[in-house]
């Protein structure tokens, strides 16, 4: 199948003449009240008669306006496209003293979220297979949502999911750390705090990040952050990470379990993403099939064509198979 995709090249003129312009015509954006009446934004767009549906599960400090492209592109090649803000983040409701604070208190309140979300807003609108895309710790949202509901997707496709982070710590050195933070934010009386070295929001420049190679599309993604400021978000709590320690053993403990069939791609390149673990993860799940993305840096949704280009046309192929 030939599939077409968005070029990097000029693609700030793509987004002014093209997807911008789809966005305003072809997607609908709402809310949903999830676990405790928290606000949870959504998107989405059908195009007529779609292959299949297609649910997106993003990566921390995400929103779906950061999707654009992704979405563009499904659509383009007539996938139906829903997508939701996890609580705490992007245009959802954030849930402490402080909106930059990345928090949840537990992975099961995203878990929820998602399944509500399905259930609610997607199920009713669903034409074909009911398909799940995830990056990052939306991985790691997605692998426990097939854990909870293994019948709920038809299939999945996980980009850099996130079944391990850098540094790679001993698990008393880690854990030693999140109790030492959890009790400094009791002694302040403080339902959240920030990590050791976390910190607000912060806009590196291109020369010191280490999520794409794309320099344009990093740049619309940083340009995005400073017009879009509400979707900011600074760094991990303790909180957030004790949450994301706890999700992951599950996860690891638990991935014989884990039946749908899926592709697992693994960008070589990751700094944020602990690969050794992610792949011994991986090659647990007994349906899924582990794709090793040589040179790519951890988004490989924003990466540089060289890198995007066979993802996406190998992810199209997987989810109209």
């Amino acid at each position: 199948m030939e599939w077409t995709f968005t070029s990097e090249n000029d693609l700030a003129t793509t987004f002014a003449t093209a997807i911008n312009p789809f966005w305003q015509e072809h997607v609908t954006e709402g809310a949903f009240k999830g676990q405790e009446g928290f606000s949870v934004r959504y998107a989405f767009c059908i195009p007529k008669n779609p292959r299949s549906t297609v649910v997106i599960s993003s990566g921390r400090i995400e929103s779906y306006l950061k999707y654009k492209e992704l979405i563009f592109d499904l659509y383009q090649n007539g996938f139906a496209v829903f997508i939701l803000d996890h609580r705490g983040q992007g245009l959802s409701d954030r849930l402490t003293h402080d909106p930059q604070h990345g928090y949840v208190s537990s992975f099961d309140d995203y878990v929820d979220d998602l399944i509500t979300f399905v259930k609610e807003i997607v199920k009713p609108k669903q034409c074909g297979e009911l398909q799940l895309v995830c990056h990052s710790m939306g991985g790691a949202i997605g692998a426990l949502t097939l854990l909870r509901v293994p019948t709920l997707f038809d299939k999945a496709v996980l980009a850099s999911p996130m079944f391990g982070i850098k540094p790679a710590l001993p698990d008393w050195v880690a854990n030693g750390l999140i109790r030492t933070g959890l009790a400094v934010n009791r002694m302040r009386k403080q339902q959240s705090g920030y990590f050791f070295g976390q910190t607000p929001y912060i806009a590196f420049p291109y020369s010191l990040n280490k999520l794409t190679h794309s320099k344009s599309r990093y740049a619309l993604f940083r340009s995005l952050y400073d017009e879009e400021q509400e979707i900011q978000l600074g760094g991990v709590t303790t909180e957030w990470l004790a949450a994301a320690h706890e999700a992951m053993h599950r996860i690891e403990d638990s991935a014989r379990a884990v039946t749908t069939p899926m592709i697992i791609f693994s960008a070589d390149g990751d700094s944020i993403i602990d690969n050794t673990r992610q792949r011994r993860v991986a090659k647990k799940m007994p349906n899924a099939e582990l794709e090793v993305i040589p040179r790519a840096y951890h988004e490989l949704f924003t990466e540089s064509d060289s890198i995007r280009e066979p993802v996406l046309n190998r992810l199209c192929d997987y989810l109209s198979s």
